[in-house]
């Protein structure tokens, strides 16, 4: 009897409870109402830019006359007709190859010593993380002022200690290094240092008990244990690295705009300047194109070698 009045009543919730396609629809124009300013920065804002430069990668284009149709000639004057883009490409490719290794065994150390549980630890994470606060440009004028060849305090301690004197950014040979200095101090204590330590305070505890168990060295925990653990960490930290060094850019127009002699004119700074200095807004939209087919080559050859080494727990 109990059973038989409770069914009608259950009927008429299921009918009346708000699960209707109505209720259902204006939930989602809800959604969409508070999505909707995202979705305009990112359709007005990325989308659009995007779609914008692949076009104009076609034509030729200066903002005040009409862009004028051109097929492929944009790509290929990069590739066979313009003397700086191949050179740009490899002193890009030079800074990454040195900067990006460094970096990342940086901010892994440092991670690992400031993991360790002692007093004073998130003290120093504090002060190392300080450098990475610094905006870019800041710091490039701050490091100009400090490698200065004449009247910069690093060549003043040199001097006394009896040390060469290198000219820094001034000098054709040591203009990039300056810069990877640059890049090291602001970016080996920062983001990357933080993925790290929140990688290495994932790794499990009893694999380092077990570990000790065994008679395991330091070292032998940290090649055995913790760097298989965090190996996902550490794939992640190198392809946003690699995709940030190729990027560089910031530094070489603050400090040196590209010079002396062309020793910083990297790739993005020649995008830079064919799109808004010379206003070739099409052929620098080509070299744009071009860049990101690169980093996305390289992306994918990097997804495709993490199989080989890079370990996930649940796999």
């Amino acid at each position: 009897m109990a059973e038989s009045a409770v069914k009608p009543v259950a009927r008429i919730w299921r009918t009346l409870r708000p699960t209707s396609m109505t209720r259902r629809v204006r939930l989602a124009m809800w959604g969409y109402l508070f999505a909707l300013p995202w979705i305009l920065g990112l359709i007005i804002f990325w989308v659009g830019p995007t779609l914008a430069s692949f076009y104009f990668g076609f034509t030729e284009y200066d903002i005040v006359s009409p862009a004028k149709f051109v097929g492929l000639a944009n790509y290929i004057k990069a590739f066979t007709g313009d003397d700086l883009v191949w050179p740009s490409m490899q002193r890009t490719l030079y800074y990454t190859l040195i900067v990006v290794p460094l970096g990342v065994m940086g901010s892994f150390f440092l991670a690992v010593l400031l993991n360790q549980k002692l007093v004073g630890t998130n003290i120093f994470r504090t002060i190392f993380f300080m450098p990475h606060l610094v905006p870019i440009v800041a710091s490039s004028l701050l490091w100009t002022w400090l490698l200065h060849p004449r009247v910069g305090p690093v060549n003043y301690v040199l001097d006394k200690l009896g040390l060469p004197t290198p000219g820094w950014f001034a000098s054709p040979a040591w203009a990039i290094p300056a810069c990877i200095l640059v890049a090291l101090w602001t970016g080996v204590g920062g983001n990357r240092m933080l993925i790290f330590l929140a990688g290495l305070q994932g790794v499990p505890e009893e694999l380092y008990e077990a570990a000790d168990i065994d008679g395991a060295s330091r070292w032998a925990k940290l090649r055995h244990v913790t760097l298989p653990m965090i190996s996902p960490t550490m794939f992640f930290n190198i392809v946003l690295g690699i995709i940030g060094a190729l990027q560089v850019f910031s530094i070489a127009f603050v400090a040196t705009a590209g010079g002396p002699s062309y020793a910083t004119w990297f790739y993005a700074l020649h995008i830079y300047n064919q799109a808004f200095r010379y206003f070739r807004m099409g052929y620098g939209s080509a070299l744009a194109w071009i860049f990101a087919v690169v980093l996305v080559i390289l992306t994918y050859i990097q997804m495709s070698l993490s199989e080989r080494w890079v370990y996930y727990g649940g796999g």
